[in-house]
């Protein structure tokens, strides 16, 4: 009977991370809004996840981002940090993100994926990838 239940456990303990998600995720973000530093952006998403994105992007010497990326399947929430480089119109910037929580298929995620990116500061638009693995 103990043999059953502990069987039991670990296949439902194993059963959360059936998922992964492993390649390459583009979100090509537009403006919003504008608050000070902080820039609201929303669009597609394109590679291993297709959906919808939207996220708060704080510029400053480190850029932070919180987002959630709305697919079929269910949500993604995350937050990010990146190291810009650059002073033109383009500023390119590179650093990871981690999953704070998920709906639908990816209640469970976690995974601490590498995040980069450009900045047009003319139009506010923005250009990220992430690269790497996600479990769910």
């Amino acid at each position: 009977m103990l043999a059953t239940v502990g069987a039991m456990l670990t296949i439902g303990a194993t059963a959360h991370a059936a998922g992964v998600l492993d390649g390459k995720a583009t979100a090509r973000l537009h403006l919003v809004q504008v608050e000070g530093s902080e820039l609201n952006e929303e669009g597609p998403v394109s590679g291993v996840l297709t959906g919808t994105a939207r996220g708060e992007l704080h510029l400053g010497a480190i850029f932070i981002a919180s987002f959630t990326i709305h697919t079929r399947s269910g949500s993604i929430t995350g937050r990010g940090t990146a190291i810009p480089h650059g002073t033109g119109r383009y500023q390119s910037f590179a650093g990871s993100f981690t999953t704070t929580g998920g709906s639908g298929r990816y209640a469970h995620i976690s995974g601490r994926p590498g995040l980069y990116g450009v900045l047009d500061r003319r139009t506010d638009s923005v250009v990220i990838q992430t690269t790497g693995r996600l479990t769910y």
